[in-house]
């Protein structure tokens, strides 16, 4: 579905959501609330006694420049949630110029955890896309968040893409972390003490897990051509595992083992769980950068 571009530009939200879960009281997870409008809907996809799962999607194009998406959720005390989305988000040019914004809110309140697990963003050339994630924890709240850049489709000169993840937990900061590329980014973006020629750009936070020395071997021995790091953030226990890669092809591969590592044996990932709900598999995020 279509409209005209920069339909947000006016301050109104091109698309919004809003999820709401709690405990159900038989020990699993419900949705009281679970709300989609304009350019972003969101469906149910699991609930039973692991949690519950949900996946947005793209109602129709967006986000085009000067559109605003926003979404708004909440994890509450012991409930567990995974969030995926359908497809890759691609970031378009609109007919002004204007950027597009994409406002992310997750709170997540005692013993709650959430898995956030988006799809890749991708900066298609001449789009502009500002986007930022604002994340609220409570002591002993659960969190694996995954972010995933790609710049350009197939072959493509990058867009502009600036993204800001601020993290707080228990009232105090964890991290507060801004990345830009593309053109009008900071000169030396794509030089050597930036993304030295990567074109995909992968972020996994890890909060109320002890991973960190446990991931640097996992990530040290990965046989291909991924650059990765695993960070121990002070005020945790938190790691954050950055990547760079030349593709998203190479660069979900680590991603989905460091995911692997840090589930219980046995268990599916997260990833899995939310991508297979409802008999339909994981959208493939190279397949997306070659539209």
């Amino acid at each position: 579905m279509s409209r005209p571009a920069g339909a947000g530009a006016a301050g109104e939200p091109t698309g919004a959501v809003r999820i709401r879960a709690v405990p159900d009281g038989r020990g699993g997870t419900a949705l009281p609330l679970l709300a989609g409008q304009g350019a972003l809907a969101v469906r149910r996809t699991r609930t039973d006694a692991r949690g519950a799962a949900v996946t947005l999607v793209g109602a129709m194009s967006a986000p085009l420049g000067g559109d605003l998406l926003h979404v708004d959720v909440v994890v509450g005390a012991g409930a567990r949630l995974t969030a995926g989305s359908a497809a890759a988000t691609l970031a378009l040019p609109g007919r002004g110029g204007e950027p597009a914004h994409y406002d992310v809110q997750l709170t997540v309140e005692e013993g709650g955890e959430l898995a956030w697990l988006p799809e890749p963003v991708i900066a298609a050339r001449g789009s502009d896309l500002r986007m930022t994630t604002r994340v609220r924890l409570a002591p002993g709240a659960r969190l694996v968040l995954r972010e995933e850049q790609i710049l350009g489709r197939h072959g493509e000169t990058p867009g502009r893409l600036a993204s800001r993840l601020t993290v707080r937990r228990d009232g105090r900061p964890l991290l507060d972390q801004e990345l830009s590329f593309g053109p009008g980014a900071t000169p030396g973006w794509d030089g050597p003490a930036g993304l030295g020629g990567h074109r995909a750009v992968g972020q996994l936070l890890l909060v109320g897990t002890e991973m960190a020395d446990g991931l640097r071997v996992l990530l040290t021995d990965a046989a291909d051509p991924v650059q990765a790091v695993a960070t121990p953030l002070a005020g945790g226990p938190a790691t954050l595992v950055t990547a760079l890669a030349p593709d998203a092809h190479r660069l979900r591969p680590l991603l989905a083992r460091t995911l692997h590592a840090v589930l219980a044996p046995g268990e599916a990932t997260a990833e899995g769980r939310a991508g297979t709900a409802g008999g339909t598999a994981p959208v493939r995020p190279e397949a997306a950068t070659r539209r």
